[in-house]
């Protein structure tokens, strides 16, 4: 195998898990999930008041304000009873910093997707797909390797899993709140923690199929 070659199954290899996990992130971020979360059993009820319906409203505009193209104005708006902000400062700056990353993430997502189909035409037109399913398939058991190390560390210490990615992404301690916050009452610990197995189990699907489907398609070629 040339040079070449070898750079682009690696690369190709490379892509496969980042794409599967901004694809699951992705899915998270539409407002079914939050939906659900709030109305399965178990889920735990705000101790601050907010009901089921203020969730809902609230989540929604929250989420929304990650996808759309608004300013932080968007969220500064909107009030509580009492004329309170939905979020004072020290949240507001948070979503700021997690709406910079997701805009990163929705950008270079598809970018990923149409670079891996890209590079699966040329194999086709180069004669090199069996080249190319091999690598999906290598692709794809290495996304699932690395889910199931991340739902290990979901099952062994989830905070300590929490901390460190918040850690990696954001600077210093602007991700931690008071319980009482808009954040932690709409979003608490269990609705990450559910986010992260779901997320888990979406991209350990999608790896299982690249990696089975990857290794069939390149013995057939």
């Amino acid at each position: 195998m040339s040079k070449p070659l070898k750079t682009a199954a690696f690369f190709i290899t490379v892509l496969i898990p980042i794409f599967l996990l901004m694809t699951s992130i992705r899915m998270l971020l539409f407002p079914v999930f939050t939906q659900l979360e709030y109305m399965r059993p178990g889920f735990p009820a705000d101790p601050y008041g907010f009901t089921l319906e203020e969730r809902l409203k609230w989540s929604r505009i929250s989420v929304d304000y990650l996808t759309n193209g608004a300013g932080i104005e968007y969220l500064a708006q909107h009030k509580l009873d009492g004329n309170i902000p939905l979020f004072n400062e020290r949240e507001l700056s948070h979503m700021l910093d997690v709406k910079n990353l997701v805009q990163v993430m929705l950008i270079a997502w598809p970018l990923i997707g149409i670079v891996i189909l890209g590079l699966g035409v040329l194999s086709m037109r180069e004669g090199w797909l069996s080249v190319f399913w091999l690598a999906v398939s290598r692709g794809g058991w290495a996304a699932v390797g690395l889910i199931l190390v991340v739902l290990f560390g979901v099952l062994v210490s989830f905070n300590a899993l929490f901390t460190g990615f918040h850690r990696i992404f954001f600077s210093g301690d602007t991700w931690l709140f008071q319980f009482s916050d808009t954040l932690i009452r709409l979003f608490p610990l269990t609705f990450w923690q559910d986010a992260f197995i779901l997320m888990g189990i979406l991209m350990f699907t999608g790896g299982l199929i690249m990696g089975i489907l990857g290794r069939h398609y390149s013995r057939k070629d």
